[in-house]
């Protein structure tokens, strides 16, 4: 078994080129199921039965002694690891049959992305740190590409200076699964990452290894994806904002451009999302707002 998910793990990464976190998230997944299959006795990937795979299935939603049970959704994500480990196993000969074709992942209920207005978007902007500090105008320059831009913050994180053309106001990010696509940050983003680049930037790399990364930490050495997550944090607890997640502003820039009459396919390139059926739970939000605003403004909306 082991042997047959180390061979699968690397046809995802070398073949399928999936990205780091979703490839430990599928490490992670498989190892648990390769214990719970030595627990029943299942030592080779072709022993494995359908009433196997189910049984893993059970048992991420009830837990164990040593797990919580998971929701829908993270088990689902382990139920597709699971069942692109079999695929992978009947089509290059490991086993004689796929256990796993008729174990349907759990469905798990559509959870709206949680937007914030324009107002506290702007409230968030501003309190992104003391623009008279190299900390502050790195911060503020962040912030302002995560939402003009509708970066994640790995994405931005993962930028280097030669990835933005000032001139032009754009960015050339590098999504998932190592797919390059081009965003224009806005000119607001645009003024906060030049002047950060020009009066900040140079105090950060004194004594670091910076080398291309355009966003630095005190150290001088490239932000990491937690160190961004906490500057998001650190402002919104300046704002006064609660519930703020690393993607509330890259869901806030998708929901702002759809009420400004932005075509959901455009949205979608912004996004990088590779099915318009993933940013079409965008239009949910702006439609679950239009009949807020008609309930409360309607004079004949309720009787």
């Amino acid at each position: 078994m082991e042997a047959a998910v180390r061979t699968y793990l690397g046809h995802l990464a070398v073949e399928r080129g999936l990205a780091a976190n979703t490839l430990s998230s599928y490490r992670r997944d498989l190892r648990r199921y390769t214990e719970v299959l030595a627990a029943r006795g299942r030592d080779a990937i072709g022993e494995v039965g359908e009433d196997d795979v189910r049984a893993f299935l059970v048992g991420l939603r009830e837990g164990d002694a040593e797990h919580p049970p998971l929701a829908a959704g993270s088990a689902a994500r382990a139920v597709v690891a699971v069942r692109g480990l079999h695929r992978f196993a009947l089509r290059e000969g490991l086993a004689a049959a796929d256990p796993a074709r008729d174990v349907k992942p759990p469905t798990p209920p559509r959870r709206l992305p949680k937007a914030i207005s324009v107002g506290d978007v702007e409230r968030l902007l501003n309190a992104a740190g003391d623009p008279g500090t190299a900390r502050g105008l790195r911060d503020r320059a962040l912030l302002e590409l995560l939402y003009g831009s509708g970066a994640r913050i790995s994405e931005a994180v993962g930028l280097d200076l030669d990835d933005l053309d000032l001139d032009e106001g754009f960015a050339r990010v590098a999504g998932k699964g190592g797919k390059t696509r081009v965003v224009p940050m806005g000119d607001y983003a645009r003024r906060a990452v030049e002047s950060y680049t020009v009066r900040a930037r140079p105090e950060l790399t004194k004594g670091g290894r910076g080398g291309p990364a355009l966003f630095l930490n005190a150290r001088g050495g490239r932000l990491s994806r937690q160190g961004a997550w906490m500057v998001l944090h650190a402002a919104a607890g300046r704002a006064g904002l609660t519930d703020v997640s690393p993607h509330t502003l890259r869901h806030s820039f998708a929901t702002h451009l759809l009420d400004g009459g932005a075509d959901v396919r455009v949205v979608q390139e912004l996004l990088g999302h590779a099915s318009v059926t993933t940013t079409q739970v965008y239009t949910l939000v702006t439609v679950q707002l239009l009949r807020e605003v008609y309930a409360t403004s309607h004079p004949r909306a309720r009787g």
